[in-house]
């Protein structure tokens, strides 16, 4: 398993990637929008035997201080379950750090983001969107700047809410 940075030419395959993970393709429309926003900050890839089996970005956001989303961690389904999605959450957050970002928010199970130190009551004070239990934090160089703000996700993001309503709504009415 190799982790490397996202290249150009692998476009078509990062889609594949994460249409794959997510059994659908809006998650990959929001990589391909962020990447085309130049909105992309971190992106990053595992190679398995000569093809792309996962995929992680972060984002750029507006926030009171260097902020990132992390947003999606992408892994196809043979490989989910083996810690390839750890090790790119991992590097990561590493890269991040690296490149002088403060934070990473990020929306998910807490019991998965938890154990690289992402924390939702870190993230309680700060006005976003998907502010609530799922909505976490991670000091990249503790402490937070700053423990309260306005957060606002790339534009990209609204669109992925946008079909996510639009998707709910069509199975509501035929159920």
């Amino acid at each position: 398993m190799i982790i490397r940075d996202a290249r150009p030419e692998d476009g078509a395959a990062i889609r594949e990637v994460v249409t794959r993970a997510f059994g659908r393709e809006a998650e990959a429309g929001l990589v391909d929008d962020l990447v085309r926003d130049r909105d992309a900050e971190i992106a990053l890839v595992v190679e398995s035997r000569g093809a792309l089996v996962g995929h992680v970005l972060l984002s750029r956001m507006t926030a009171p201080f260097r902020a990132l989303a992390l947003a999606p961690v992408s892994v196809t389904p043979p490989h989910q379950g083996h810690g390839v999605g750890s090790a790119l959450v991992k590097e990561a957050i590493e890269a991040a750090r690296a490149n002088g970002w403060e934070a990473i928010f990020v929306l998910g199970a807490p019991a998965y983001y938890t154990r690289f130190g992402f924390d939702p009551a870190l993230a309680a004070g700060f006005a976003s969107n998907y502010a609530g239990p799922y909505f976490m934090a991670l000091a990249l160089n503790p402490p937070l700047p700053q423990l309260a703000g306005e957060l606002n996700h790339a534009p990209a993001f609204a669109v992925l809410d946008e079909q996510s309503t639009r998707l709910q709504e069509h199975r509501e009415q035929n159920s």
